[in-house]
């Protein structure tokens, strides 16, 4: 198989039109003649990536997040003057290895709809962005639940995702419509309104926007950007294994976590 077959396996499953118009999707550097010797897939296209892709004998890094929205002005080694997706990229290119992302066009999928609710046991009845058009492709997922509390919601996501969220909203308020979204909630905080939603699961918002929620009703659960697509890496494994490539040559990088939350005990 080649770059080529794989990138237009991967558009049938997630069309680029169903990307956002910003964002920066498909092959970021390589051949796309070459045959591919291994895919690794990871969250993030960082340096780091590709040289465990190479580790790995790897010369495909299919991520979820692109190496760059706006391209860096050059490509050169890491340096701290420079965006770390100039020396990513310069390493791709320089040891052979292509990029490719599916972001904001496998973030409107199905598969990543059902996926995140399904972590917590949950069913997804539509998308967060078209809340009345179950069978259209869209951002995030809306379920109902049996009453459940904003803390026991939140706890299943604590388990589910393997991190400590922080949770805007009283703990012991009834839950029965959960909206989910993985990464940033931006502006679907009105959505989730829309929707009559209880409460929203998301990787991170701003402050005030989760004030603002709060304070019209809506539990906020955060469970940080990464943890709440890392998810999203299994789709892009079981892509690559529908789209005819032996999954036997398939690697999953697991990043270290980036950032830590301290506990009460650790600050006495």
């Amino acid at each position: 198989m080649t770059v080529d077959d794989l990138l237009v396996a991967l558009e049938q499953r997630f069309p680029a039109s169903d990307a956002e118009a910003w964002d920066h999707v498909g092959l970021s550097v390589g051949d796309p003649g070459s045959s591919i010797s291994g895919i690794c897939v990871a969250l993030d296209a960082t340096t780091d990536n590709v040289l465990a892709a190479c580790e790995h004998g790897a010369n495909v890094l299919l991520t979820h997040h692109p190496v760059y929205i706006k391209a860096p002005a050059s490509f050169r080694p890491a340096c701290s003057l420079q965006p770390s997706s100039s020396s990513a990229l310069f390493e791709a290119a320089r040891r052979g290895v292509s990029i490719v992302s599916l972001h904001t066009n496998l973030d409107r999928s199905r598969e990543a709809r059902d996926r995140l609710p399904s972590l917590v046991g949950m069913a997804a009845e539509s998308s967060l962005e078209y809340p009345d058009d179950p069978e259209r492709h869209g951002l995030g997922a809306l379920v109902r639940t049996e009453d459940r509390t904003l803390r026991e919601v939140s706890l299943a996501c604590a388990r589910a995702f393997r991190c400590e969220p922080r949770v805007w909203g009283a703990l012991d308020r009834s839950v029965g419509r959960v909206a989910f979204l993985g990464g940033s909630l931006g502006d679907f905080g009105e959505l989730a309104i829309l929707s009559s939603a209880d409460a929203v699961v998301c990787g991170e918002a701003g402050y005030h926007v989760c004030q603002d929620l709060c304070a019209r009703g809506v539990g906020i659960i955060l469970l940080g950007h990464d943890r709440s697509e890392e998810p999203f890496v299994d789709i892009l494994k079981e892509a690559c294994v529908s789209a005819g490539y032996d999954g036997g040559r398939i690697s999953t990088i697991v990043r270290p976590r980036q950032w830590n939350t301290l506990r009460d005990e650790e600050l006495a």
